[in-house]
């Protein structure tokens, strides 16, 4: 990949939603929500602070996360839809 992002920002691949409910129903495409849940692809260095300093991103590249549903700005990256967002709108690793 040939993206890196820039201060708190993260670069995310949504990861795909069951195809069925827990009872057997296949839910079609056009009533399918976007998940809310993803892989981080890449991560920047870290937010700047006001005296200069760089504090480190919590997440990292691999790791499996939940954000806000209108979270962060759909981007093509290499021909895949991606998500770019601020580590802010992360609400937690999936362990």
């Amino acid at each position: 990949m040939n993206f890196r992002p820039l201060h708190d920002r993260v670069l995310v691949r949504r990861v795909e939603a069951e195809e069925k409910t827990a009872g057997g129903i296949i839910i079609p495409d056009t009533a399918k929500e976007k998940p809310q849940e993803g892989e981080v692809v890449a991560a920047g260095a870290g937010a700047k602070s006001e005296d200069g300093k760089i504090s480190p991103l919590d997440v990292k590249a691999g790791d499996r996360i939940l954000f806000g549903k209108w979270s962060g700005t759909e981007v093509k990256v290499n021909g895949e839809d991606l998500l770019i967002m601020k580590e802010s709108d992360i609400l937690g690793i999936l362990a």
